[in-house]
């Protein structure tokens, strides 16, 4: 006899909905799972077996087969342990088939016979709706991240027992142990921090509102105290909320990382990362075995990435940053297949000027040779500045500017920004995006005036710019227009935005 039924695996942020099909011969007690699956998920044999002796049934003593179809797909984890054992039990004879037929189940199994918890509930639900299968079983510790999504119709269990008596067994025995819940997730201090904290540091302040007005990338150069990491730990509160789009992905995102509170809802907010300069490529931009798992530029899309003392950050990991900065997602390759992640952030880079961190000023205080100043910079290749749109220096603070009125706060600097984005939103809604940042340098040039372009083209020919160069320049001039009110940028936007590049607020 055969027993079926239906779980989800994930291949990046993709939920692929695959039937498990278990078949019992008459032959010597065997379990054998095929259909390309990965080392965790070939030791589900024996955590099904124990769960079903726990749960106060009999493991049939015959050569259980169990197929996961389509067999060309990989897959991986614990997540389809609980449907093994519900089609194994099937094809048994000790559950009867209609009702898991058209379920999908989701939940990995202890040997006690609970439902534990897994990463990536969220996309995996949405596969499945996706797919037309509405009805779905998942471990209790998930239930409030799964019904996040519309449209499901989702069951929570604590132990196969549970689920057994549920699909009418009279013989399951439950346990009475508790039911295992998800750890929370690190508490986050992002909403208590404001930008009314900084004080003084107009220009950086500044420079800080435009990239946030624009979705424009940032570089901030100065010594040690001058407030880089306070500024850039307050980008997120000046974006807007997320869109219904993005803020589904970036929870899937955070939900497949296991740093998603679901009790917390869908993630609305831009989010966070600042991994340290010791952080390797993989912990970046994702890595793994065999279908690499999300990283810090993933879980950071919708929202900042921050990358803090940026020239300590190996060459490597700084290089990784190009496809992502120009394409929104990346792409990792593994000898199992190929995953797709979004990767859409505002990249935001301190840097001191130079090792010891002095050189301000005359460079009185500076210990450093100018070759070393020179190399320590220099680890910021030049095709990664390329892309960063906005440079800015942040001096250290006199003390009359430190003791002056309260600064503005991130509510009256988010609502500027608002606007800002709303008339960039207006004008780009027929080409399709939403920000100046996003824009193509061919449909900026056509629809900035000549005398306003003169500028970006005078640097251009003056090799200050590179190509590139000019055309983020002229997304930075619509972005300042947008911040003035005006229905275009004029020669002054564009002189204001190459000297942003240098640079020279």
């Amino acid at each position: 006899m055969i027993g079926r039924t239906r779980s989800v695996v994930l291949v990046g942020l993709t939920g692929h909905l695959i039937e498990v099909e278990a078949h019992l011969a008459a032959s010597l007690p065997a379990f054998t799972i095929v259909g390309l699956p990965d080392t965790a998920l070939g030791e589900a044999r024996d955590r099904v077996r124990a769960a079903t002796s726990s749960s106060g049934l009999l493991w049939p003593a015959r050569r259980v087969t169990v197929n996961l179809t389509p067999a060309s797909l990989p897959k991986s984890g614990s997540v389809t342990d609980l449907a093994i054992a519900v089609a194994a039990l099937v094809a048994a004879d000790q559950i009867p088939p209609a009702a898991p037929a058209s379920a999908v189940h989701l939940g990995e199994l202890g040997l006690d016979g609970r439902v534990r918890p897994v990463r990536g509930i969220l996309p995996m639900v949405a596969g499945a709706v996706e797919a037309g299968l509405t009805r779905i079983v998942v471990p209790v510790g998930n239930l409030a991240e799964a019904r996040l999504v519309e449209g499901a119709d989702v069951l929570g269990v604590a132990s196969l027992a549970e689920l057994l008596a549920m699909y009418g067994s009279t013989e399951a025995v439950a346990t009475a142990s508790e039911p295992v819940l998800e750890a929370p997730p690190p508490v986050s201090h992002a909403n208590r921090v404001d930008l009314s904290d900084v004080q003084g540091q107009a220009d950086a302040r500044w420079a800080l509102e435009v990239a946030a007005a624009g979705g424009h990338h940032l570089l901030m150069t100065g010594p040690p105290g001058t407030g880089k990491t306070m500024l850039a730990e307050r980008l997120p509160g000046i974006l807007p909320d997320l869109p219904a789009r993005e803020a589904v992905a970036a929870t899937s995102v955070h939900s497949l990382a296991g740093t998603l509170d679901p009790s917390a809802g869908l993630i609305s907010r831009p989010p966070f990362e600042a991994p340290h300069h010791s952080a390797s490529a993989a912990a970046i931009v994702g890595g793994g075995a065999r279908l690499a798992r999300p990283g810090a530029i993933s879980r950071a899309h919708g929202g900042v990435l921050f990358l803090d003392e940026a020239p300590e950050f190996s060459a490597r990991v700084l290089q990784t940053l190009r496809q992502p900065l120009e394409s929104g997602e990346i792409v990792l390759h593994r000898a199992h297949g190929a995953v797709r992640y979004p990767a859409r952030f505002q990249l935001v880079l301190a840097a001191n000027p130079c090792p010891c961190g002095r050189f301000h000023g005359n460079g009185a205080g500076c210990t450093c040779t100018p070759l070393e100043r020179r190399r320590y910079l220099s680890r910021l290749s030049g095709p990664l500045l390329d892309r960063v749109d906005l440079q800015v220096a942040v001096l250290p603070v006199r003390l009359g500017a430190a003791a002056g009125g309260e600064a503005e706060s991130s509510v009256e600097v988010a609502a500027r920004v608002a606007a800002a984005r709303r008339r960039a939103r207006e004008r780009l809604a027929d080409a399709g995006w939403r920000m100046n940042a996003e824009v193509a340098g061919a449909w900026l040039r056509a629809r900035t005036s000549g005398p306003a372009c003169a500028p970006a083209w005078r640097a251009l020919e003056r090799g200050l710019v590179s190509a590139r160069g000019a055309d983020r320049a002229l997304r930075v001039a619509w972005t300042l227009a947008d911040l003035d009110g005006d229905e275009a940028p004029g020669a002054a936007h564009v002189e204001q935005a190459l000297l942003l590049r240098r640079g020279d607020s």
